[in-house]
Parts: structure tokens; C-alpha cells; sequence
């Protein structure tokens, strides 16, 4: 079980992410073995990544300041050939987001991409209706815009939703089940990229870890049903985590 293999590994995630999901992630990442920094201080951030396991970038609230940090950290995580991961949040929704994430795509390696339909489209530079960072409208074959993406960067594509796939260009995962409130929580996303940070940190088929985490955070989506307000179900989530990573179930 990935969730509790990260528990025993307990790499450090050196997290650039947004200040609307920081503690959440920071709870979720610690609930499975992790550790967390949170540093994206230019000054400090090739020092920080130095001692990390992997890197997860998270563009929420991306500004030029973060921004410029992101870049030379994730050239220093490619010098030290550990995993980065890529969550272009909202990326549609703007021209500056666009910007940034294709500077990023091609200024740094990323292990994976961790989006939603609409963050795939953006990037894949298809028709699509955003709403703000939300997924939005649009039509696309997902499933073959996944695979064009995973080529064309080198990365392992992971685009969540009612059914998530997974792809590296060749292989595709479908991965079904969950619960729609799961998207009723701020940074419920971002937590999983966080957790497919820390997944890719652990030895293995990278492919086949992020499967596993994918199905394991879709069961406890489902195990944290019987929570009756969002606020126990988002407690939930967090003690299925912990409970999955410690090699049981909720």
C-alpha cells in the first residue's frame, strides 16, 4: 500500500503552494508520514530543496515573486534528479497563469502534471469555458489529450474527476469511484498533488504508485460518506489518510 510505504519512508516535501491550501496540505502530508516545508523564499529555496525527497508546484496564487522562486527551485530539483510535480491550478483562467505554466513546463522537468479537465485543456491549448480555478466546460477526448500532453513534456498526466486517468504517454489508468463532496473541499486537488509528491519519493514503478494513491484517495472519499456536514467529512479525509497509512482502513 503506497499511503503506508510513504509513512515509512516520511519523505520531505518541499511544497511551493498557495496560502489558501497550505495548512490542509501541511495536515494531510503529515497525517501520512510526510513532512511538509512550506518555503518559497527565493533566498532559501535551492537550500531547501537540497535536502528534500521531492517537490511539489503549485501555482493557486501564483505571483511574479513566487513565480521566479518556482523556476529556480525546480531547476535545482532537476539537478538533484528528484521528483517535481506540477499542479497548474486554474491555469486557463488567466493569460498570466497561461504564461507561467508553459514557462515552467519549458524551464523545468516535471515528473507529473496533476490537473483537472479544464487545467488539461490549457495546457493542451484546446477550446475550453474555465471558471476561475474551477474545471469549467468544454469537449475534449480526454483521454488522448492526457497522452498527447504526457509526450510532449515527458511527464506522467494525472487528470482527476468522476473517473481519473493516468498516463504516461502510452499506458492509460482509468480510476473510478469516490465522492463528489471530495470537490466540495478546499484543496482537496492540492492535497492530492501534494500526496503524489511524497507517493513519488517512495521506490517503485512510478506509474503503478500513483495508481495506487489515486484508488486509495478515492476509498476514502467513500469511507468518509457517513459524515452528515462537510466540515466532518473533511476530518474524515484526513483521519482515512492517516488510518490508510498506517496500513489499515477507516
Amino acid at each position: 500500500m503506497t499511503l503506508n510505504n510513504i509513512r515509512l519512508r516520511q519523505p520531505l516535501v518541499h511544497c511551493i503552494t498557495n496560502y489558501v491550501v497550505a495548512n490542509f496540505t501541511a495536515n494531510g502530508l503529515l497525517a501520512i508520514g510526510a513532512s511538509p516545508v512550506m518555503a518559497d523564499e527565493i533566498a532559501e529555496v535551492e537550500e531547501m530543496v537540497s535536502i528534500a525527497d521531492s517537490l511539489l508546484i503549485n501555482i493557486g496564487t501564483l505571483n511574479t515573486r513566487t513565480l521566479e522562486s518556482m523556476l529556480v527551485v525546480g531547476k535545482k530539483a532537476n539537478e538533484r534528479n528528484i521528483p517535481v510535480v506540477l499542479d497548474p491550478v486554474g491555469v486557463g483562467a488567466t493569460s498570466f497563469r497561461k504564461a507561467s505554466v508553459q514557462q515552467l513546463l519549458e524551464q523545468v522537468k516535471f515528473t507529473t502534471i496533476r490537473c483537472n479537465v479544464g487545467e488539461l485543456a490549457a495546457i493542451a491549448g484546446v477550446q475550453w469555458q474555465a471558471r476561475g480555478v474551477d474545471s469549467g466546460e468544454g469537449e475534449l477526448d480526454t483521454v488522448t489529450v492526457a497522452k498527447e500532453v504526457a509526450r510532449k513534456w515527458g511527464a506522467i498526466v494525472v487528470v482527476t474527476g468522476e473517473t481519473d486517468i493516468l498516463t504516461n504517454g502510452t499506458n492509460v489508468e482509468l480510476i473510478t469511484g469516490g465522492d463528489e463532496r471530495m470537490t466540495k473541499i478546499t484543496g482537496s486537488g492540492c492535497l492530492l498533488s501534494a500526496i503524489c509528491s511524497a507517493a513519488l519519493a517512495v521506490e517503485g514503478n512510478n506509474l503503478q504508485l500513483l495508481k495506487e494513491i489515486l484508488q486509495q484517495y478515492k476509498q476514502i472519499a467513500i469511507d468518509a460518506c457517513e459524515a452528515a456536514y462537510m466540515g466532518s467529512f473533511q476530518m474524515k479525509v484526513i483521519d482515512g489518510l492517516e488510518q490508510y497509512a498506517r496500513g489499515g482502513q477507516i
